[in-house]
């Protein structure tokens, strides 16, 4: 039987391909491992696929807008990559046949896009970071996040809300008559 491939429109211009950007929200219990497997099964599927990775963020993780599969928060991963057309009905497939993906999005960025003046922003470093989830969002939202403990020393960074408001500890007030 001879491979299934799918064929894009006419206006399609042989050798060059299509911009997509997918974005995909995981459990929010996944941990890193987890993530970092759907990232390598997503990225592998791009690989044989004769695609482009352009660019992979984990926005982390953020409060739904509603309710999908008994979640009220989700792990977001944001992809670009140039594909055929059928390269992203793949992707999805094994986004859907994942238990820990709960919903995903692709959208056509751009047609035919040359892939090699495409340039990527993805390094073995940055491919890495992807499956580690940035701060939550409450955690922003309260100041929790990267905050210091407290007693922290080390004021040279920082900003002094006391110093900005009433000065400095050694200067004393002044009367202007």
């Amino acid at each position: 039987m001879a491979d299934k491939q799918r064929y894009g429109s006419s206006g399609d211009i042989p050798g060059r391909k299509r911009e997509y950007e997918t974005i995909f929200i995981l459990r929010p219990d996944v941990n890193n491992d987890q993530i970092g497997a759907v990232n390598t099964k997503v990225r592998g599927i791009i690989d044989t696929g004769s695609g482009k990775l352009i660019k992979v963020e984990n926005w982390g993780r953020r409060k739904l807008a509603y309710e999908v599969r008994k979640q009220l928060k989700g792990v977001y991963l944001f992809w670009r990559y140039l594909g055929d057309p059928g390269l992203v009905e793949e992707i999805e497939r094994n986004l859907r046949l994942s238990d820990a993906v709960i919903r995903y999005y692709s959208v056509k960025v751009a047609d035919n896009v040359d892939a090699a003046a495409a340039t990527t922003e993805v390094t073995d470093e940055s491919f890495a970071n992807a499956s580690i989830p940035a701060a939550d969002e409450e955690a922003i939202a309260t100041g929790q996040a990267g905050s210091r403990p407290f007693g922290d020393d080390d004021d040279e960074a920082g900003f002094d809300f006391e110093e900005a408001v009433f000065g400095t500890s050694d200067s004393s007030p002044r009367r202007h008559d």
